[in-house]
């Protein structure tokens, strides 16, 4: 590990790097670089199909205060990877902070699925993330995040002092799509309108295809998937380019969790196709239900 300087300060960078490769119809680990905390575990030995499959591993805790995660991952042309976390992810007390930045870029005909576990801030942590996608023709990219109030059992929800992760997806070196969260809980209460209002979870995924196959055909059957849940407020719109936002509030990181990745395993198998073509001219509005 190394060290570098922002802002008079020492962080200690942790880096995580990953190459997924194509050959002979078959998705495989070209390459896998990590340093402490990090380790990559290969969880797909008993999946039926030819994609790669890898977990994220950590023997920290979570992130303590002026801890730096720097991850890099990288499809090669026609590979498909399904990331997946090990835990939760705590944000321990902090004075000074926390940052990840991650980095993303998948070559012509890739996949990439991500729903990692819930994040989960204690009280005074500060944390600031930024992850950077870039997509060439033919790609899918599904990613999701999912923060919690923190530790609303031991009193400490909406405690924690700042949460920010900015999400930029560019295709061909365009910027298509921007998602900014910012939480301040000091300064901006989340029971306002127009924050969370009453909820204590909040959840984002995000689907993009780069390829033919149009998204429109999608939304009805994610829709479903979610409104089958219990008190949560969703809405689900489409995106300026072929895709689509689905953003959750709710009151338990697991239940959400659970339910990312019943979208995720649908999409991933392309079994949300509906027996009939959605027609042309029926452009996907935004959706919203409360049940």
């Amino acid at each position: 590990m190394q060290k570098i300087v922002l802002n008079t300060t020492y962080y200690m960078i942790s880096q995580l790097s990953i190459v997924a490769g194509f050959r002979e119809k078959k998705s495989y680990l070209v390459d896998a670089f990590f340093t402490r905390p990090f380790r990559v575990a290969n969880v797909g030995q008993y999946k039926t199909d030819d994609d790669l499959y890898l977990m994220v591993m950590s023997s920290s805790p979570g992130l303590l205060d002026n801890d730096q995660y720097a991850i890099s991952i990288k499809l090669e042309a026609g590979a498909r990877l399904q990331l997946q976390s090990q835990a939760y992810q705590r944000l321990y007390r902090m004075q000074t902070g926390a940052i990840q930045n991650m980095k993303i870029m998948l070559e012509p005909g890739c996949a990439f699925s991500y729903v990692p576990h819930p994040v989960v801030p204690h009280q005074n942590s500060k944390f600031e993330g930024h992850t950077t996608i870039y997509l060439q023709e033919g790609c899918e990219l599904l990613l999701s995040e999912i923060i919690t109030c923190g530790r609303k059992h031991s009193g400490e929800a909406f405690l924690f002092t700042s949460f920010q992760n900015l999400t930029e997806v560019y295709y061909k070196q365009k910027l298509i799509l921007k998602d900014n969260v910012l939480l301040q809980p000091r300064q901006v209460p989340p029971g306002t309108i127009g924050q969370w209002e009453g909820y204590t979870h909040q959840g984002t995924l995000v689907y993009l295809n780069t390829g033919e196959q149009p998204v429109q055909v999608y939304l009805e059957k994610v829709q479903q998937i979610v409104a089958a849940e219990k008190g949560v407020f969703f809405g689900l719109s489409q995106a300026a380019i072929n895709g689509f936002v689905l953003r959750i509030l709710g009151h338990g990181g697991e239940q959400l969790f659970n339910c990312f990745k019943r979208v995720q395993g649908a999409i991933w198998q392309n079994n949300l196709l509906p027996e009939a073509p959605v027609p042309a001219k029926s452009k996907a509005p935004l959706l919203v239900q409360q049940v």
